[in-house]
């Protein structure tokens, strides 16, 4: 039984002609842990969220934590077959995010306009990794950075409509 268990995940090679697989897998490691960053402070602020736009921020954040959660895994599974390594420790998503936490709770307007500001972020980090995608010779993760930058570019243009209101 020892034996069966003492598989340790290690980088493999890959042949599918993408030319830079580590790279791209680095890239895809930014923009995984910022998802991830996002999905805390989203849910964070769906649970504590107050005031007159309550019921539309509070249902807004969860549709959104929702598909940032699942993201997470579809982001870290394409570093897998990458040949790659996916960050294992909250200390690796810490080091390879860009979005931060605020000092303070915010007020339900700066909570609308901190997470559209993370979203931004996220769909520029998404643009810089299609251009290494497509340099790469990568459709897929290309693609797959497509799909999500526009998630988070229609999630911040949500918030900010809640915030301007």
């Amino acid at each position: 039984m020892d034996d069966v268990l003492s598989a340790t995940p290690q980088a493999s090679k890959i042949n599918t002609g993408v030319t830079n697989p580590k790279d791209i897998a680095n890239a895809l490691t930014e923009v995984l842990a910022d998802t991830y960053r996002l999905v805390f402070k989203t849910h964070a602020y769906h649970w504590n969220v107050e005031g007159p736009m309550f019921f539309a921020i509070h249902n807004l954040t969860e549709t959104q934590y929702e598909d940032l959660f699942a993201a997470t895994d579809v982001l870290a599974e394409r570093i897998r077959a990458l040949g790659q390594i996916a960050p294992f420790s909250m200390r690796e998503i810490i080091e390879n995010s860009t979005i931060s936490d605020l000092s303070k709770l915010p007020s339900a307007g700066e909570m609308c306009a901190d997470l559209a500001a993370g979203h931004e972020d996220i769909a520029r980090r998404m643009h810089a990794l299609i251009e290494t995608a497509e340099n790469a010779k990568d459709p897929v993760t290309a693609d797959l950075a497509t799909s999500r930058s526009a998630f988070h570019e229609q999630a911040a243009w949500m918030l900010r409509s809640i915030g301007a209101g």
